[in-house]
Order: structure tokens, then C-alpha cells, then sequence
């Protein structure tokens, strides 16, 4: 990988296992459910100035991509209901650029950490409960026009979580601020 695509990818892109075993969705979700906390820890001691501080080139702040994170998961919440209480829905897509550009992106990060944490708490105990039919059940993305199953949908917010926590990690290394 080139730095580029290392420091934006700094743990590849997702790649969707071959089978989505129960034991692979059990981690995935363990993944999911340890983020809150983990985000908390990498970015407890970082002043304001560390937080304005973009993970690369062209990239976006700390503060940003953890608001980021709340924005992100919950949108993937939302689809996952839809998805569990309607037929194949399909889900409406967002602007994941112009979202980290609005006004409460400059908030304290606390927010959307606290955020994070009642939430993956909901998705979690949704998510421990579906049954093997559940995680069958699709919906449509709007962009792509591609039907997604839940377990893939685990497997990607899994990745997404790690793949922003490693940006702050990164930069933190870098920067000599661990």
C-alpha cells in the first residue's frame, strides 16, 4: 500500500468473509460493542488542538470522525430496524461528507462518545437476539442498488468502527501522542 491509501485505509478495506460463521458474527459483534469504549480511551487525554488534528492529508479532524462514528452507526441502527420490520426495504443514503461539515462537528467529542455508547448498547442486544433467518434479511441501498444482508452489514460496521478507531491510533502514533 502506498501512504495514501495506508493512511486511509490503515487496516485495508473491508473484505467480506466467504461464510459468515457464528462464530465470525459473535466477534463482529463483540467488535462492535467494545468501540464505544475503546474510542473512549484512545481519545481521553487529547487536548482541543489534538482533536482539531486531521488523521492525514485532506482528511478529516479526530473531533470529526467521531462525530462521524455516531452519525454512521446510527444510520446503520435505523437500517437494521427497517430491515428486521419491513420487506426488503429501501434505505434512504446520506451525504457521510457534508454530515462531518455541519455545525455540532465542532462540538466537544464527548457527545457523540456518550452517544455511541447507549447506542451500540441498543444495536448489541438487537444484534445477540437475530436469528439465523434474520440475518438472511436484506435491504436495498439506494447508490449502489444492491441488495445487503444483515450479516454482511455486522461484518462492514465491525470494520468501520476499527478502521476509524485505527485513524485516531495512527495519528496518535505519529504524532508522538501516545
Amino acid at each position: 500500500m502506498n501512504d495514501i491509501t495506508t493512511d486511509q485505509f490503515p487496516i485495508g478495506r473491508f473484505e467480506a468473509p466467504a461464510d459468515f460463521s457464528p462464530v465470525a458474527l459473535t466477534e463482529f459483534i463483540l467488535q462492535i460493542e467494545q468501540l464505544p469504549n475503546k474510542l473512549n480511551e484512545a481519545v481521553e487525554n487529547l487536548s482541543p488542538q489534538q482533536l482539531d488534528t486531521p488523521y492525514r492529508d485532506g482528511g478529516w479532524t479526530i473531533r470529526q470522525v467521531i462525530h462521524h462514528l455516531s452519525d454512521s452507526h446510527m444510520n446503520a441502527y435505523i437500517r437494521m430496524k427497517w430491515t428486521l420490520t419491513e420487506e426488503r426495504p429501501l434505505i434512504k443514503a446520506y451525504d457521510e461528507k457534508a454530515w462531518a461539515e455541519t455545525a455540532e462537528t465542532h462540538l466537544d467529542p464527548s457527545i457523540s462518545l456518550a452517544l455511541l455508547q447507549s447506542l451500540h448498547t441498543k444495536w448489541v442486544a438487537i444484534m445477540r437476539h437475530l436469528t439465523a433467518e434474520d440475518l438472511k434479511k436484506t435491504f436495498i441501498h439506494p447508490e449502489t442498488k444492491t441488495s445487503q444482508s444483515l450479516e454482511r452489514m455486522i461484518g462492514l460496521y465491525a470494520w468501520h468502527g476499527n478502521h476509524h478507531l485505527a485513524h485516531i491510533t495512527s495519528i496518535k502514533g505519529k504524532m508522538g501522542w501516545t
